[in-house]
């Protein structure tokens, strides 16, 4: 298995911060711990490396949120439940995803249901920033709603335009891209549905 992110033709396509870096690094290996799971055994159940897992737990990987979301289901659970959000979330959420160029996403919330967990996030995009998502991991899909700006949204069935004050969904299991088609920028809300095992 090869978990190489490549390196993106085009300026700002954002990172994980360092701290969340290493903050998920440690979640994930006493969920690992805690389900009695070796690496080797996590890496089977994830489809993410054995290497790539070790350098997420020891915080030297910068791993995408779609890689973190195969681990999560690796482990039965999902990313937001790693990164401890749920009800007793700070209301200002928490900072995952940013750029040099400005932009971020901030996972504000997230409530567990039966077999699904319901994330709730706020985006940032700036200037020629993209973000590029899909972890093959089976979803019901994402709910959005732009507040500023117009957002452009690119899955395997195409590409759509999401105006002010409209709405779409993106239903894919694969690679999807967001990138604002305004200046100064887009911000807008996402809501994902993600599959839980436990």
């Amino acid at each position: 298995m090869d978990d190489a992110q490549p390196t993106p033709s085009h300026a700002g396509s954002g990172r994980m911060r360092q701290a969340v870096v290493e903050q998920i690094g440690s979640r994930i290996r006493a969920a690992r711990q805690e389900n009695d799971l070796s690496v080797g055994a996590l890496a089977e159940h994830s489809g993410v490396s054995r290497r790539m897992l070790t350098q997420i737990e020891l915080g030297q990987a910068n791993p995408s949120v779609a890689i973190l979301d195969r681990v999560a289901a690796g482990l039965g659970t999902t990313f937001a439940a790693l990164m401890g959000i749920g009800a007793h979330a700070q209301p200002d959420g928490v900072e995952v995803w940013s750029t040099d160029g400005g932009s971020w996403a901030v996972i504000l919330d997230a409530m567990d249901a039966p077999g699904v967990s319901v994330e709730t996030w706020k985006w940032r995009l700036l200037g020629e920033d993209v973000y590029e998502g899909g972890s093959g991991v089976p979803s019901s899909g994402r709910m959005l709603h732009v507040i500023e700006g117009a957002l452009e949204v690119t899955t395997e069935q195409g590409t759509e335009v999401i105006e002010a004050g409209g709405t779409g969904r993106v239903v894919t299991d694969a690679t999807y891209r967001y990138r604002s088609l305004r200046e100064p920028g887009t911000v807008f809300l996402s809501v994902a549905l993600q599959p839980r095992t436990v």
